[in-house]
């Protein structure tokens, strides 16, 4: 049996053992609200409001199903074992040390490249309010400041994500508030003659494209969720991770319904659809501006790069995290799981940000090759982890019954049916991704499913010539390790 990780701190801070629990319940509650908001539900749901017209909340409602399903299975794995490398380390006890390499590294590829991403997108927002400094220099001094931040302290990390996540918060909330106000005729001095909820049948319908614009309008939005199982993984840094767990588990429902369902069901009733101001503005600006709110692109700009910085800080902060975790489990460099006295994963955080730093000069240097092919190949790897997480819970819920069943305070709902049906789903968004060329849904599977292929092939080789950790230590006695067992230089 494995032994439950310690909710403590992790022993002598100058001695540095492991990390710590410096995350306060108020950052993991904003680090799980927050979370579930990317920069991509602003950015990105104009091209969907495009595809699918009104129906694009039917796309985000099947997409929201979904991250709510597996968010629940993510939350029985790691209520009952909080660990920093959450569903990279349940794969590993539960399908194989395979599994949990090669998801785990793909993950820390996936945010890798985002850091990169988002540093551009907020380095485009910074050069137009300051263009006396070129926009890679702004993405230089966004990484710069963000890595000195989480290098600091777990600490730290949290108190700049609960600021950059309460202004995300109170911007949507407010946005539905006076939207809401405005679609019911209830604003005083503004202009909302276009807004209501006619909009939604108007204009060629509420499918104006026909029912298959829905999944179209899936693969648009899916990635925008991206990030909700953050929680999970700073769980492990908290002074209670089981507590810290359920209750982002369990707020997952209204998080997705409010934040996603109800900003999205404001946009397409305040302005038409099928309105030219989407998709030149972008459909939140397009909204505010259809108020007669002045700077209305102005305050949206703040918002949005609020999102990215948010975005940027969590991105380190979870493939640092990982990092740490497959060093722990010797399937990283040793040094990856070394910490200070802080109990901050320094080597981890330095690596990530290099390969980061090395992907935004790839963005500047060869933009429509070498980094086009990294968005690319990292694109499906959200539907990959989701799909892995169906697997483990599949196999994880019979190893916890039998270990110690108390440990369940979480339980997939009428397992195994949902799971499996969940997989099926996820199953049949990758293939109809193969489908789909207009918006590069096949590039992205095939690029992303040869670097995952690539990966698996290091993973077997790895385990085959028997490199790592000894062949009788358990996955699990390392990964579940207390943290104050866990000795670090």
């Amino acid at each position: 049996m494995t032994s439950q990780p310690n909710q403590k701190t992790a022993g002598p801070a100058a001695g540095g053992h492991g990390l710590q629990a410096g995350l306060k319940n108020r950052h993991l509650s904003m680090i799980a609200i927050g979370g579930v908001i990317g920069a991509g539900l602003f950015v990105g749901s104009s091209s969907g409001i495009a595809t699918a017209g009104p129906g694009i909340l039917l796309s985000y409602a099947l997409v929201g199903t979904l991250v709510v399903l597996v968010m629940r299975m993510l939350g029985e794995m790691s209520a009952a074992n909080p660990t920093s490398g959450s569903f990279s380390a349940h794969a590993d006890r539960a399908l194989g040390r395979w599994a949990g390499f090669s998801i785990g590294w793909l993950y820390w590829f996936f945010w890798v490249v985002v850091l990169a991403v988002e540093a551009t997108a907020g380095a485009a927002i910074l050069e137009g309010w300051i263009p006396a400094v070129p926009q890679w220099g702004w993405a230089l001094i966004v990484m710069v400041v963000l890595t000195a931040t989480n290098l600091v302290s777990v600490g730290s990390y949290g108190e700049f994500e609960f600021w950059f996540a309460g202004i995300k918060v109170v911007a949507i909330a407010a946005f539905i508030v006076v939207g809401g106000l405005a679609i019911f005729g209830l604003l005083p001095g503004v202009d909302s003659s276009q807004a209501g909820l006619s909009n939604l049948t108007d204009h060629g319908g509420f499918l104006p494209h026909g029912a298959g614009a829905i999944l179209t309008g899936v693969l648009l939005v899916v990635f925008s969720f991206m990030g909700s199982e953050i929680a999970t993984l700073a769980a492990g840094e908290s002074e209670n991770p089981q507590r810290a767990v359920t209750k982002a588990t369990n707020s997952i429902i209204w998080r997705v319904a409010v934040f996603y369902l109800g900003s999205i069901l404001v946009v397409v009733s305040l302005i038409p659809w099928d309105s030219k101001s989407i998709a030149k503005d972008g459909s939140y600006v397009a909204a505010l501006d259809s108020l007669g709110i002045p700077h209305a692109g102005q305050i949206m700009n703040f918002i949005v790069l609020t999102s990215v910085l948010s975005c940027l800080n969590s991105g380190l902060y979870t493939a640092s995290r990982m990092a740490f975790s497959l060093g722990q489990r010797g399937d990283a460099p040793k040094s990856f799981a070394r910490t200070t006295g802080n109990g901050v994963p320094r080597t981890a955080i330095l690596a990530s940000v290099v390969f980061g730093f090395v992907a935004v000069f790839f963005n500047y240097k060869f933009p429509d090759s070498v980094f086009l092919f990294l968005v690319n190949s990292s694109g499906a790897v959200a539907l990959f982890v989701w799909l892995v997480i169906c697997f483990s819970q599949l196999r994880m819920r019979k190893i916890i019954q039998a270990e110690a069943p108390e440990k369940l305070v979480v339980k997939m709902w009428l397992y195994p049916y949902l799971t499996w049906a969940t997989a099926a789903l996820i199953v049949f968004v990758l293939g109809y991704m193969l489908t789909d060329t207009e918006h590069d849904g096949r590039k992205t599977v095939l690029l992303s499913l040869l670097v995952a292929a690539v990966v698996l092939v290091v993973a077997f080789v790895k385990e085959k010539v028997g490199r790592g950790r000894p062949a009788d230590v358990e996955t699990a006695a390392v990964a579940d390790a207390p943290r104050d067992e866990v000795k670090t230089g």
